[in-house]
């Protein structure tokens, strides 16, 4: 009988990429370029690693950006940003930001 009763939650080992979580968000956040320093504080403080710290395609500086595909939009990266480079946006503002 034991033998039919997995001992652990997770049984096999594996990995959340294939799980794309971006789409449980309601707000998103948005990187002011011009603000961000590239400290990555951001990407330290995520718990999804959906922030990376990357060369700017405007210049040589280095920016926070942030994969939708697992950001949750929790907005612990704007409540971290010293530099208050980041602030959380609705869905609907961000796209119209991007235009």
């Amino acid at each position: 009988m034991r033998g039919d009763i997995p001992l652990a939650a997770v049984d096999q080992p594996g990995t959340s990429r294939a799980y794309h979580t971006g789409a449980w968000r309601l707000v998103r956040p948005l990187v002011q370029e011009e603000k961000c320093t590239g400290c990555g504080l951001c990407n330290l403080y995520c718990p999804d690693a959906a922030i990376q710290v990357v060369k700017s395609e405007r210049g040589s500086r280095r920016v926070a950006r942030f994969n939708p595909l697992y950001c949750k939009g929790c907005g612990i990266c704007a409540a971290e940003c010293k530099a208050g480079a980041i602030t959380m946006v609705t869905e609907d503002n961000a796209r119209e930001a991007a235009k």
